[in-house]
């Protein structure tokens, strides 16, 4: 079991920063290594890019952070995975936030890829569903360096709020907005899983803006201080992802177990056994002893509870709903669980 290494500027502490090139590289290297797992990649886009090579090997992919609606229908051959819920459940949880909040006149900006355009595509859908009016829905290339006359376009549409559907580029997007009058402090704004981070260093004001993304619905906080502990002396800023990470892994060795295999065809096909319908289990030590004397198992991770429906992803979820202070920091105030179509 090994672990592809592709974050494409996703903000987070648990997987690196690569391209869908680099990924394929490291896909490579892994699978002559003789892996039989590849946890990974974080990106949508970057796991599209790579996850025919992985099944084609015959070896499973496991993703703890992939959220496009893409990989629900994918001919994957039953070998692909993940422990985050489809943006078809974020991006309905995102919409009905905006409403509630008061918002019906509602600009989108999200980046052109898998990621973005899944999440952008059910937002606009629900918030049209709930009544608002979509002012401007714009999509600016996953890899733009200038981001001006997109911007341009969301100030004539002079929204009363504004949903960023991004990565790091936020950085360069934000002050844009800021001098065209439609930054956090003039509309409402509200961030998603791929750009919620903790923007301490960043010289503009995050006060007030929402966010949304895969989380518990109580916060992990003894898991966090554990990966801050692994850390040491440098403190992690962002945890986000790093609970399905764990679980993914945890049910990936419970799997093998099951399978009194670790050959990737073998415990494919126990993943989503013990991820429901059994024996209640929330550590690893307690899963496996019930394993060993025979049961079947239901493991609800630090994530929550990672029931994965037939098609290898998770049918329960939880979104946590986050809210950013003066400090440009986010906290959780909120969450919404449900089942994910």
């Amino acid at each position: 079991m090994e672990s592809l290494a592709t974050r494409s500027s996703r903000p987070g502490p648990t997987l690196g920063d690569l391209t869908p090139d680099i990924g394929g590289e490291q896909t490579d290297k892994l699978l002559n290594a003789g892996a039989d797992v590849i946890i990974g990649a974080a990106s949508s886009s970057v796991s599209l890019s790579v996850i025919d090579k992985i099944i084609g090997a015959n070896k499973v992919m496991f993703s703890p952070a992939n959220t496009s609606p893409a990989f629900d229908v994918y001919k994957d051959k039953d070998l692909y995975f993940r422990t985050s819920p489809s943006d078809v459940f974020q991006g309905e949880v995102l919409a009905n936030l905006i409403v509630d909040d008061g918002y019906d006149n509602v600009a989108i900006l999200a980046r052109q890829d898998s990621y973005g355009e899944g999440l952008a595509n059910r937002l606009q859908e629900v918030l049209k569903e709930r009544g608002a009016t979509v002012a401007a829905y714009q999509l600016y290339s996953a890899d733009a360096t200038n981001f001006t006359a997109d911007v341009n376009k969301i100030a004539a549409s002079n929204p009363d709020a504004l949903a960023l559907i991004a990565f790091e580029e936020t950085k360069k997007i934000v002050p844009q907005l800021i001098a065209q009058g439609v930054g956090p402090q003039d509309v409402a704004t509200y961030f998603v899983d791929g750009n919620t981070a903790d923007y301490g260093g960043e010289d503009f004001d995050l006060e007030g803006v929402k966010a949304t993304f895969p989380a518990a619905a109580e916060v992990p906080t003894e898991f966090n201080e554990k990966l801050d502990a692994i850390w040491a002396p440098k403190k992690l800023k962002d945890y986000t992802y790093g609970a399905q990470s764990y679980d993914a892994v945890i049910l990936t060795a419970l799997a093998a177990e099951a399978a009194g295999d670790d050959d990737a065809l073998a415990l494919s096909k126990e993943i989503i056994n013990v991820s429901r319908e059994g024996t209640a289990c929330t550590t690893y030590a307690e899963c496996l002893k019930l394993v060993q004397d025979g049961e079947d198992i239901d493991y609800n991770g630090v994530s929550g509870p990672v029931d994965l429906n037939d098609t290898g992803s998770v049918g329960k979820a939880t979104i946590g709903i986050q809210l950013y202070g003066a400090d440009n920091n986010y906290k959780q105030v909120d969450s919404v669980s449900g089942i994910v179509e």
